[in-house]
């Protein structure tokens, strides 16, 4: 008896059988060690959080980074943004030629996200990787591209101060080449003071563990690398927790010794319960340390800043999308996730003797139990799977005073519970179906709140950008890239206007094809408007357009050449085309586009150069487009067309 009470002992009864599982867990259990609960920032997926007002950004960037107040992410990988598209947009290079190596620039908003993570958690994990990558570097896994990766953390240091911790040394999904990593990549990391960065690899999805097979035959290499990382582990359609698709970590994998992760895991909706939302994501977050030792587990994306017209909208741990109402949703995945980030930290131990399923058919329903080697606190975190009671014993090496209870279910999440006192060493609760609960010896816990959100609102109409109020090299206000890269520039002996400065295309993600650069503004359900735009041409065409449909083929489409040609298409269809005479390419020009019911109409310079007749009933998003040229915009300006 003595030797029982040594463990924190939990016996499980179900509820329509009579048969008892204990579980008995030891103070001195070797698991592996935690190492957190992380986000990946990419695909351009943050984009609009970053434009909104100060307070409700702070707010929602409390709800994702402040520990133990709402999500608490404890690692976060952002994007090495290429200009190319990556999934929901483009996110900008910080060398978009190989001269700005010399030079590179904070482009974009993952630096800046990474300094608000770290500001509101010191301890947070930092990570990269990149999706493209810009055209110079010649290939994925060329001395440049080796370079490329080096700056990123230059840039990070100089601008922010911050030291990354992590670099995932491959292609988001598509593989590393570790003969790279060996001679280009760790020696540059090296030789630039970045010796304590460390390498994860191969972050991909077409392949599961074989890494290991060459890593067990090459010691160089497997020094190198320092944590194995793979996509969808649990896979993804149709994200039902008890499928099968032999993504399970191998058994040569979970004996290496080297720490597993997950290191991109359900890119789904956070809004919902059940389904794919919230207590799915908290199923496989215990499913994956149980049946695969995996110790890292990193969502994409960690807020839905994406327009809802762009594909996957609604994406995320929480939503904040439309910056100029300063309107936010906190979703249920939040509190899922602060399941276990508020109450266990990196270096924490798991109990592999307490990890498992309520019932060894089903995922629904399982545990994992954590400790802190160093004090004896304790956390349980539990899905539960159908209604079933719960005991606990509590003995020596593991804290025995109050047990704190904190749960979640789909009426109302993450409250707190009435304190278990431990009588006799037990504890007794009785689980609800489809519920999440922490059991815990720590305090400090709060469900965050701001109070209620300013109420959402379309985007504002009319819209008028004149770029006077940026810096050079800005992300205007509400311009969503998709391709390329539109950011603000001194006009010689004139004001700020945009400009498109990536010169050509880059390495693509997969076959990640669009059109041409192209950057998206406005509202999905704006029907009869019209914009106008100033523009001047370096080289080949630029374009203003509207009822944006299809992210590959656009929607109307108003294009001038440098030469003077026009043409009007319905995405990839010409519905008429001219030549402007005495063009000249030298000045500027005003572009102007009118989508009326079914008829669309063209003006350059203030003249009407054709009226069509086409489809009604369409709608949809505004952009300005341009080839990969240095091509100039001002004065972009949307009003609605009323009465028709």
């Amino acid at each position: 008896m003595n030797k029982l009470i040594a463990f924190l002992t939990i016996f499980f009864i179900s509820s329509n059988i009579n048969a008892q599982t204990t579980i008995s867990l030891n103070g001195n259990d070797k698991g592996r060690a935690f190492e957190g609960i992380g986000a990946v920032s990419a695909g351009a997926s943050t984009r609009n959080l970053v434009d909104y007002p100060e307070k409700q950004r702070a707010e929602v960037l409390d709800f994702l980074f402040k520990p133990k107040f709402g999500a608490g992410f404890q690692h976060l990988k952002v994007e090495i943004g290429s200009g190319e598209n990556s999934t929901c947009g483009s996110e900008p290079s910080h060398a978009i030629t190989q001269a700005e190596l010399a030079d590179p620039k904070p482009r974009g908003y993952e630096f800046w996200l990474m300094a608000e993570a770290r500001k509101r958690n010191p301890q947070i994990i930092l990570d990269c990787l990149p999706w493209g990558y810009p055209s110079w570097v010649g290939n994925r896994f060329s001395q440049a591209s080796a370079d490329w990766f080096v700056s990123f953390l230059q840039t990070a240091k100089k601008y922010y101060g911050l030291d990354i911790n992590w670099i995932s040394a491959a292609q988001n999904e598509n593989g590393t080449d570790l003969n790279w990593v060996a001679n280009n990549l760790r020696p540059s990391l090296d030789a630039h003071g970045f010796s304590k960065v460390k390498l994860q690899a191969p972050d991909d999805d077409s392949e599961f563990w074989q890494i290991f097979d060459k890593l067990e035959t090459n010691p160089k290499l497997n020094k190198l690398i320092d944590a194995v990382g793979y996509h969808y582990v649990d896979g993804r359609e149709p994200w039902t927790i008890d499928q099968k698709t032999g993504h399970n970590a191998t058994e040569k994998a979970k004996q290496s010794g080297k720490p597993l992760w997950a290191s991109e895991e359900w890119s789904q909706s956070g809004k919902e319960w059940g389904g794919k939302g919230a207590l799915y994501l908290a199923r496989v977050m215990n499913k994956l340390y149980t049946r695969d030792r995996i110790t890292k587990f990193e969502i994409w994306c960690p807020v839905d800043g994406i327009y809802d017209q762009i594909i996957w909208g609604d994406t995320g741990a929480l939503q904040a999308d439309s910056p100029w109402s300063g309107h936010y949703t906190i979703w249920s995945s939040v509190w899922a996730i602060a399941h276990t980030t508020q109450f266990a930290e990196p270096g924490w131990v798991y109990m592999d003797s307490a990890c498992g399923q309520f019932d060894a058919t089903t995922w629904r329903g399982s545990y994992v139990s954590l400790r802190n080697p160093n004090t004896g606190d304790w956390s349980v975190v539990m899905v539960s799977g159908d209604k079933r009671k719960v005991k606990f014993n509590v003995g020596a090496g593991l804290k025995n005073g109050p047990v704190y209870l904190w749960k979640s279910t789909e009426k109302e999440q993450f409250i707190k519970q009435k304190p278990l006192r431990i009588n006799k060493g037990t504890v007794e609760i009785e689980l609800e179906p489809d519920a999440i609960y922490t059991l815990t010896s720590t305090t400090g816990q709060t469900k965050g709140s701001f109070g209620i959100p300013p109420p959402g609102k379309p985007f504002p109409l009319p819209y008028t950008e004149d770029f006077a109020s940026y810096s050079q090299g800005q992300t205007p206000r509400y311009f969503s890239d998709q391709k390329g890269t539109f950011e603000t520039y001194q006009y010689p002996n004139g004001g700020m206007c945009l400009a498109q400065v990536v010169p050509d295309q880059g390495i693509l993600w997969y076959s990640n094809w669009l059109l041409k650069p192209h950057s998206l503004f406005g509202d999905a359900n704006w029907k009869n408007y019209s914009i106008d735009g100033d523009v001047l041409l370096d080289g080949g065409d630029v374009e203003i357009g509207g009822r944006y449909a299809e992210r590959d083929k656009l929607g109307y489409r108003w294009i001038l050449t440098r030469d003077g040609r026009w043409q009007l298409n319905w995405q990839y269809t010409t519905l008429a085309s001219g030549q402007i005479e005495q063009f000249n390419p030298a000045a500027w020009h005003h572009l102007r586009l009118e989508m009326k019911g079914d008829q669309v109409i063209g003006f350059v310079d203030g003249k009407k150069l054709t009226t069509t007749t086409t489809q009604s009933g369409l709608k949809g998003m505004a952009f300005i487009a341009s080839t990969y040229n240095h091509n100039l915009f001002d004065n972009i300006h949307v009003e609605p067309l009323v009465g028709k």
